[in-house]
């Protein structure tokens, strides 16, 4: 259940005041969204069905738009969550298994056909993975009761990546962010088991009953190991990942990319953080890492100190707790039981796992595993071309209402504008699937070992990022898969993202009403777009440099927008003493609140200065904004609720349903009044882009 806590993310985001210029139409095709066949939700592309219409839009725009739907919605006890994005999550998966069942019922196989059918083969293997329990990890185990010095220890910290371990410190290589023509090393702290820092820090009720099951969960874990005297020694265990986290940075500080830049050179970096192996560490891992990042300076000390001055073997008892917990999918339905006993339902509120074919396409489907040997059969299979051509020109009309609003930004001079839009007019779009698949060449899989298939992936794609590591960065690269419902914004590329699996309702219907479209998959494109001039995607230039591009007038206009904007989100309370943190889903929610904007307004220019027709009672701009709010419709369990405040950079989505609130158009749309609970008066509104 437990992902590492480690990985260098993608140096992208996810789709987790100001006037506007003369609209000009003539850059603006508003044929990319004229439907022709009925709409996939309701007449028209909404769920009105879903409504509460005995909630005022002005007091509670989520409930107004999907409050029916949420109260009578009973969550599955497989899930944490559900919400649009997990509905198409489930087709996809469903797609997904349709392929591998079709592949895994043919005969002669073509290469990339048999790793899917072996690998998928292997993982429904129950009775074989419960012969042999813990048995495939136990050379690891071995290795690790084997630690007798610090350097022994550092070894199986460099080899974390392959054992599947986690480690204090640790990396993988990105781009370098002053040059994104080159790969680079960035090095950061982690290593915690539990979602965030705060979990060992805060000492509420909640808190505490939460690390008290931790520990008795590494306890139990810690048994399958043959281990005694669990209990103290899943103490110590704690103990150690609260000093870990004591030392560790709070996610709102590791948002700051000026404080996560610190570049070095590889000969340097014993002098600069001394007492750690680094030699031994590199040895592990094949890169030869000429030059690195060391995206948490203070905090990679406080690990190194950590390193030498805590008890070997409270070090190797952390080291076999969380090898035995980071492969518990891979091993006996026991182990995996146990699992999914904490991580899934004390620290989730999961009531059963997943189906395992759903575990199975979910580990087959990443970037680091099969995922485009099986995206490339489902783009032919479930992605018409029709789609990727109308989401292009949605894009082009995004890029051009965002110009048309740089332009009228009354806080921003002509000098950062004339920066703004070669930063704008450099964005590139990547739709669908990628231009260059990836290959799979000398990769080998069985039918009958899981973990070795596991161990054979880590290493195929290790050894192809070593093999590119001196080479120019590779700019064809997908950081998801087509089958991913999600969007992306990679800075160091300046380009926006969107896999095929989220060009569907309720984002994309090319049988819905443009209003619809635009409100939906228009405002993720915004939002994706917005990224690129967030509060840390605007540190890079339109060739992905980091770089003040900004007057430093404008730069302070745009932070105190910014500062507002934070404050707003951080006054949400989802659960009691626990509210959204406005400051981490900072980037998030400007791409939100500007992304609607830009949506809106190419909205507009598509209807060529026209009046939208009503629609079942509706208009345009009340179908724009009600599409807008669906797509951020979920339900959650209140333990995964508190993941999202404390782990996430995302607000959870009954809240990014309220973006509208910033919008002057949603007031008039909605007849919003003084005295609403969400009204803002006119200078409260953040309007930035």
């Amino acid at each position: 259940m437990k992902k590492s806590l480690i990985a260098i993310a993608l140096a992208s985001t996810f789709l987790s005041g100001c006037g506007t210029s003369d609209v000009n139409t003539s850059d603006v095709k508003s044929e990319v969204a004229t439907p022709s066949k009925q709409a996939e939700l309701g007449s028209f592309g909404v769920d009105l069905t879903a409504r509460n219409l005995a909630v005022k839009p002005g007091d509670d725009f989520f409930m107004y738009a999907s409050g029916t739907w949420y109260d009578n919605y009973q969550m599955p006890a497989d899930k944490t969550r559900y919400g649009a994005f997990t509905a198409l999550a489930e087709r996809s998966e469903k797609q997904v298994k349709e392929i591998i069942d079709d592949i895994a019922a043919r005969d002669n196989l073509n290469a990339e056909e048999q790793l899917i059918a072996d690998f998928y083969n292997a993982y429904m293997d129950t009775e074989t993975i419960n012969k042999r329990g813990i048995t495939p990890i136990q050379p690891t185990l071995d290795s690790i009761a084997a630690i007798d010095s610090t350097d022994d220890l550092t070894t199986l910290f460099g080899q974390s990546w392959l054992i599947g371990s986690t480690s204090p410190i640790g990396g993988g290589m990105w781009f370098n962010r002053l040059d994104p023509n080159q790969y680079e090393m960035s090095i950061g702290a982690g290593g915690l088991g539990l979602p965030d820092r705060s979990y060992y820090l805060e000492d509420s009720e909640r808190f505490v009953n939460i690390r008290k099951a931790y520990v008795a969960h590494i306890a139990d874990m810690l048994a399958f190991a043959g281990i005694k005297d669990g209990q103290a020694r899943a103490e110590a265990i704690l103990a150690l990942e609260t000093k870990m986290a004591e030392g560790q940075w709070p996610r709102e500080k590791r948002r700051n990319r000026d404080l996560t830049l610190n570049q070095i050179k590889r000969e340097d970096l014993s002098k600069q953080y001394p007492g750690f192996n680094w030699d031994r560490y590199f040895a592990q891992t094949g890169y030869q890492v000429p030059q690195l990042n060391i995206s948490q300076p203070e905090p990679v000390n406080a690990m190194i100190a950590l390193i030498n001055n805590e008890d070997l073997a409270i070090w190797r008892d952390y080291l076999t707790f969380h090898t035995i917990s980071n492969n518990a999918e891979l091993l006996s339905e026991d182990i995996y039981a146990t699992s999914f006993d904490f991580y899934g339902k004390t620290l989730s509120g999961q009531q059963e796992p997943r189906p395992r074919w759903k575990r199975a396409v979910e580990q087959m489907s990443g970037t680091q595993s099969l995922g485009f040997a099986i995206g490339k059969v489902y783009v032919a299979r479930y992605f018409p071309e029709s789609s990727k051509q109308q989401m292009a020109q949605l894009v082009e009309n995004l890029r051009t209402a965002l110009g048309e609003r740089i332009d009228g930004l009354d806080w921003m001079g002509d000098e950062t504008k004339v920066n703004a839009h070669a930063k704008l007019k450099a964005f590139t779009p990547k739709i669908g699937y990628p231009d260059v698949w990836q290959e799979f060449d000398g990769l080998t899989l069985s039918r009958t070992d899981l973990v070795s298939n596991i161990t054979n992936l880590r290493e195929f794609f290790r050894a192809d990022s070593v093999a590119k590591e001196l080479e120019k960065t590779d700019r064809n690269r997908w950081g998801m898969t087509p089958q991913r419902v999600n969007a992306y914004y990679n800075s160091s590329f300046n380009e926006i993202v969107f896999p095929a699996a989220i060009l569907q309702p309720p984002f994309f219907d090319p049988n819905a009403d443009p209003a619809v479209n635009y409100g939906g998959i228009g405002a993720v494109i915004g939002h994706e777009m917005g990224h690129g001039f967030d509060d840390q995607g605007s540190k890079s230039d339109a060739n992905g440099i980091q770089r003040n591009w900004w007057t430093d007038q404008d730069r302070a206009a745009f932070d105190a927008k910014a500062d507002r904007l934070a404050e707003q989100y951080s006054q949400y309370e989802p659960i009691p003493d626990n509210f959204v943190n406005g400051r981490n889903s900072l980037g998030e929610n400007i791409g939100d609140v500007g992304g609607l904007s830009m949506a809106y307004h190419a909205y507009k220019l598509s209807l060529n200065g026209k009046e939208a027709p009503i629609i079942d009672g509706l208009t345009g701009d009340q179908r724009f904004f009600l599409a807008w709010a669906q797509v951020w419709k979920e339900k959650r369990t209140e333990q995964s609720m508190l993941n999202q405040l404390r782990g996430g950079t995302h607000a959870p989505g009954r809240y990014r349903a309220l973006a509208p609130r910033n919008h002057d158009a949603w007031y008039k749309a909605f007849d919003v009044q003084p005295g609403d609970a969400l009204y803002l008066s006119e200078e409260d509104r953040v309007r930035i882009w």
